[in-house]
């Protein structure tokens, strides 16, 4: 990881807690819209950033677009624009809300949510964050909606087990305003470090990529990329989108970034890409279309001169484990 990044996280301003801890039995299957609940946990906020810990056991978490992204025992969910979600396990379990299953905060005790049909067993931590910092602003959508980490071994992973060990031990929730300091700086070291896992493979990060998602200039540009990948983008196309000259998009990517708006699509999808061939069951045809390429086998060439080795080759080898 190099210095640029390391500083930014590091400086990153986090309000963090661990709030509730899922046990859930095969077949089970929940919805949730964090928004809802935005207000309650943090007073005032208007966006909220989940983390679920899986524990032990496995499970499944999907947003609007109905991709399941599989995580285990160990693996970090995180949900960095409070999206709607559904989350389940194996076989199919009838969908129910989480509002149903909980009370409504604040708590007094941190509440467990069980739910399920009896089968294998699933144990979650969930916590949220609140930051105003641009990488968790819902306009830029810098991060995928969902996204799922493993740790490698070392004090990232000790966090998690520590967070686990002080969900399932039942302390009280922050929201009572009572807790310990260790049960907000948990969640702000967990959480951190799973960016700076995630973000190890970003495009440009080198540069100052965290800056550039301040830049009034470059800002609009980058939203319009994050959030859609797939469109046929050309440099006058993307100016125009944002009332830009071309030549001055252009320098303001080079200036900032290191490197042309194209170069920087480029290396954002292979970026995507790579957390969707790690976490989820699509084709790389499915995925090259996501991703913005008209046929597999020229996403395939591309993701190769990206990643050193062809999508079915860094899936086969299971390059999202350390």
């Amino acid at each position: 990881m190099n210095g640029a990044l390391a500083s930014a996280l590091e400086h990153l301003r986090l309000e963090g807690a661990l709030f509730f801890r899922s046990d859930l039995t095969d077949p089970f299957e929940f919805e949730s819209s964090p928004l809802a609940l935005a207000d309650a946990l943090v007073p005032g906020a208007d966006r909220l950033t989940l983390f679920h810990i899986v524990a032990s056991g496995s499970c499944w978490v999907a947003v609007d677009d109905g991709v399941r992204h599989t995580a285990e025992a160990g693996d970090v969910i995180v949900l960095p624009y409070g999206d709607r979600y559904v989350m389940g396990g194996a076989g199919e379990g009838e969908r129910v809300s989480i509002l149903s299953l909980l009370d409504p905060p604040p708590w007094d005790v941190m509440p467990v949510l069980r739910h399920g049909g009896g089968g294998r067993r699933t144990r979650i931590v969930c916590g949220f964050l609140h930051s105003t910092d641009p990488l968790f602003d819902p306009a830029m959508r810098a991060l995928p909606p969902v996204f799922v980490v493993h740790l490698p071994d070392g004090p990232a992973a000790g966090w998690v087990t520590a967070s686990i060990d002080y969900a399932m031990a039942g302390a009280v929730p922050p929201s009572n305003r009572s807790a310990d300091v260790i049960a907000t700086r948990l969640p702000e070291l967990v959480v951190t470090e799973v960016l700076r896992t995630h973000l190890a493979d970003a495009p440009a990060i080198e540069h100052g990529w965290i800056a550039a998602l301040r830049d009034p200039l470059l800002a609009p540009a980058l939203a319009l990329l994050h959030r859609h990948p797939e469109r046929r983008w050309t440099v006058a196309g993307l100016a125009a989108a944002v009332a830009m000259s071309r030549s001055a998009l252009d320098d303001r990517f080079r200036q900032v970034l290191g490197q042309s708006p194209i170069r920087y699509l480029t290396a954002w999808r292979m970026h995507l890409a790579t957390e969707l061939l790690a976490t989820t069951g699509l084709t790389v045809s499915t995925i090259a279309r996501r991703v913005g390429y008209d046929s597999e086998e020229a996403f395939s060439r591309a993701f190769k001169r990206e990643k050193g080795a062809s999508p079915v080759h860094w899936r086969a080898a299971g390059a999202r484990r350390p």
